[in-house]
């Protein structure tokens, strides 16, 4: 049998003594992760559903923390790339779901005794994520606390400014009305909209060549937001198709909660402006 080679002058085709793609990657690390326990071939697709989106997080992390950093530090410019790099990565992790959404319910029910009390809704990463975008709740640290060093990652994000605090400080250091109440708060609490922030905003929308790093900001934050609320829908309308509403393996209400997790509005004054305009 003749194996070709390509007509490439300087193609490389000996790696014995050097960094080929596999090596940089850490090929073997990764393809070797996954560990069924069931005995049905379609838990690989589950977990390898979610090992993807847990890497796309870890990158989404990344972005956000930088996003964050940039606007406290007045740097907008390099914010705005990172936050629509995060907004494209919820794109991708949207159309993840069409691939899980292939799995039937007596597929998953196969799988699912073998998951014990493990879910989705234990992610760090997520409830990273989540903080970083204001929705704060002590709750979600708890179960965090049987690992003492991950416990206090995620804590020191729901201690910390979110991307929406951020945003209304650097309103106010450019000379917009945002009240103390919503500059210098404690962070730790759901954030409750204020029709002052409200009228900052407008300000910014009603006057874009003035304020058009902080025009930019707004969209930015909503085209943010809006791409949250479709992950979290697609999520919805997966868990819907394969369980129905059956209770989470995580002992949430499943559906329902998730249901509910649509109200969730991260920067309520940069919808109800809208209205205003």
């Amino acid at each position: 049998m003749t194996i070709s080679i390509p007509e490439e002058a300087n193609v490389r085709l000996d790696f014995s003594s050097d960094m080929s793609y596999g090596d940089y990657l850490h090929l073997d690390q990764v393809l070797q992760a996954q560990h069924p326990l069931s005995p049905d071939p379609n838990e690989l697709l589950f977990i390898i559903q979610h090992q993807a989106s847990e890497l796309w997080m870890k990158l989404m992390l990344h972005e956000l923390r930088g996003a964050v950093a940039g606007i406290a530090g007045d740097a907008c410019g390099p914010a705005f790339k990172q936050l629509a790099r995060v907004t494209r990565i919820m794109t991708q992790l949207v159309q993840a779901w069409d691939v899980l959404a292939t799995m039937t319910p007596s597929e998953y029910g196969v799988i699912r005794p073998y998951l014990r009390n493990s879910s989705g809704f234990q992610s760090w990463q997520y409830r990273s994520i989540e903080f970083l975008l204001g929705n704060k709740n002590a709750a979600m640290l708890r179960p965090h606390a049987h690992q003492p060093g991950r416990l206090a990652e995620v804590e020191e994000l729901y201690r910390r400014p979110s991307i929406y605090d951020q945003s209304l400080r650097l309103l106010a250091r450019r000379g917009l009305a945002v009240p103390d109440t919503h500059t210098q708060r404690d962070y730790t609490l759901p954030y409750t909209a204020d029709h002052r922030v409200e009228l900052a905003w407008r300000a910014v929308y009603r006057a874009p060549d003035r304020y058009w790093d902080l025009y930019q900001l707004a969209e930015k934050l909503v085209d943010l937001e809006e791409a949250f609320r479709l992950w979290r829908f697609r999520h919805l309308g997966t868990v819907e198709r394969v369980i129905g509403l059956k209770t989470g393996t995580g002992g949430t209400s499943g559906a329902a909660y998730l249901r509910r997790m649509l109200d969730v509005v991260l920067f309520p004054e940069l919808w109800s402006v809208r209205t205003a305009l």
